[in-house]
C-alpha cells in the first residue's frame, strides 16, 4: 500500500506514535509518505519506502495568521496525485482531519476517491476540539472520516460524550517498538545519579500544568521521610520553575535533578526504581508504557486511559488526581520489599509487551484493507 501520514512533527505523543507507525509500516514493505511542516523528530531515516514532503506556508502581509490548513490540503492533493497514494491517515482532528477532508473534496474533482482514517490522540478532543471555536469543525471532520480510531477506550468514551458522532470509533492503542528500544543492561550507570542506598524516582513529561509536576515533587518529599531517594525530572515546559520552587519550599531541592530535554531517557529508565505520572488527564499514557517496557513500576493517577495501561496492583498503582498521600504510600509499598519490587518490575514488563508494535500495526493494516475495500464498493 501507498500511505500518506499527516502528523505533528514534534516530541508530543501523537507525533511520536505516527512516526513510529510509519517507520514500522515501511519495514513491512508499504510505501509511506510523511506530510507535515518539518521532518518529524523521530523520523530517523529516509529510504525508498519512506518519503517526507514539507508543507511550506508562504507569508503574505494580508494574513495575520498564515493559513496552514490551506497549504496542507493543497500539498496533500499534489502529493496524492504525484505518487498515486492509496489512502490517507491523519493524526489529530484539528487541523489535520479538516485539511484531509478538504483535500478529499478537491481530489474528487480529478476523479480520485481516496479514503481517510483519522486517529484521535487526546487534546484534539478533550481540550482543543471541545472549545466552542472548533467544536463544529471537529465534529464535522470526524463524521466525514472513512474510519476513526482512538488510542484508548477512555478517549472514545469522551469523544462520544462531547460530540455528536454518527459513526463507529475503533480503539487502537498506542504502542512500543521493542526492537528499537535500548535497554542498556550492560551499561546501566546508576552510580552517576544516586548512591547505592538511594532509590531513583523518575518523571518524564513536557511539564505542562496538566502533568501536575508539583505533585511529583510533593510525593517525592513524602517518600524521603521514609527512604533515601533521588528524583529525576526529564523534560521542559512552563511548570519547571514552579517545580523548582516547590522543591525548595519542601526542603528537597538537593535531591531533585532537573534534566531538561534529554536524549538519555532510556538510559535513565534502565536504573529507575519507580516512575511517577500524577497527571490530571492522559488520553493513553505513553510515557508510562515506555517506563513499563523497561521494567519500571508506575505510580499514576486513575484518569483517562492510564488504567488501561498501568494495571492497578500489577504493573503499579493508580490513585485519584491530587491524592499525593496515596501515591507516596503506594511507592513505599513497592520499594520497601525487594521481592515485591521485583514482582512489579516483571509484571510491568510483561504487560507492556502486549502493546508491542508488531501486534498493533496489524490492527492498522486490517483497518486500511477494509477502508480500501469499502472505497471500491
Amino acid at each position: 500500500m501507498k500511505i500518506a501520514i499527516v502528523c505533528y512533527p514534534t516530541f508530543g505523543g501523537s507525533g511520536v506514535v505516527a512516526t513510529e507507525l510509519g517507520m514500522g509500516l515501511s519495514q513491512l514493505g508499504h510505501e509511506v509518505h510523511f506530510i507535515t511542516y518539518k521532518q518529524p523528530v523521530r523520523l530517523q531515516y529516509l529510504s525508498s519506502n519512506i518519503k517526507y514532503h514539507e508543507v511550506s506556508v508562504p507569508e503574505y502581509p494580508l494574513f495575520h495568521y498564515q493559513p496552514y490548513e490551506l497549504a496542507l490540503s493543497t500539498k496533500l492533493v499534489n502529493t496524492i496525485k504525484k505518487y498515486d497514494i492509496d489512502l490517507l491517515h491523519v493524526h489529530y482532528a484539528i487541523p489535520h482531519a479538516y485539511a484531509g477532508y478538504m483535500a478529499k473534496q478537491m481530489l474528487k474533482e480529478s476523479g480520485y476517491d481516496i479514503p481517510m482514517m483519522t486517529t484521535l490522540h487526546g487534546t484534539d478532543i478533550t481540550l482543543v476540539g471541545n472549545h466552542s471555536f472548533y467544536k463544529v469543525a471537529v465534529n464535522f471532520s470526524i463524521n466525514k472520516s472513512d474510519i476513526v480510531t482512538s488510542v484508548s477506550q477512555s478517549l472514545k468514551d469522551d469523544t462520544l460524550k462531547y460530540f455528536d458522532i454518527k459513526r463507529d470509533i475503533k480503539v487502537v492503542p498506542n504502542f512500543i517498538n521493542f526492537e528499537m528500544l535500548n535497554f542498556y543492561k550492560d551499561d546501566c550507570r546508576r552510580y552517576m545519579m544516586a548512591d547505592d542506598d538511594e532509590f531513583i524516582i523518575t518523571h518524564v513529561s513536557n511539564l505542562r500544568p496538566v502533568k501536575r509536576v508539583n505533585d511529583v515533587v510533593e510525593v517525592f518529599a513524602k517518600i524521603l521521610k521514609h527512604k533515601k531517594a533521588k528524583l529525576i525530572i526529564i523534560g521542559d515546559g512552563p511548570e519547571r520553575d514552579n517545580a523548582v520552587n516547590q522543591a525548595i519550599k519542601l526542603g528537597v531541592r538537593e535531591k531533585v535533578i532537573f534534566m531538561g530535554q534529554s536524549n538519555d531517557i532510556e538510559r535513565i529508565l534502565c536504573f529507575s526504581d519507580i516512575f511517577l505520572l500524577p497527571s490530571e488527564n492522559e488520553s493513553f499514557g505513553l510515557a508510562a508504557l515506555e517506563a513499563m517496557a523497561h521494567g519500571v513500576p508506575v505510580i499514576s493517577t486513575n484518569t483517562g486511559g492510564l488504567p488501561e495501561v498501568n494495571i492497578h496492583g500489577k504493573s503499579g498503582y493508580t490513585s485519584n488526581v491530587g491524592d499525593t498521600d496515596d501515591m507516596a504510600k503506594n511507592v513505599l509499598a513497592i520499594i520497601e520489599n525487594p521481592e515485591t519490587h521485583e514482582s512489579f518490575r516483571k509484571n510491568a514488563r510483561n504487560i507492556s509487551e502486549k502493546f508491542d508494535i508488531k501486534y498493533i500495526i496489524k490492527l492498522y493494516e486490517d483497518l486500511y484493507e477494509s477502508m480500501l475495500i469499502n472505497s471500491k464498493i
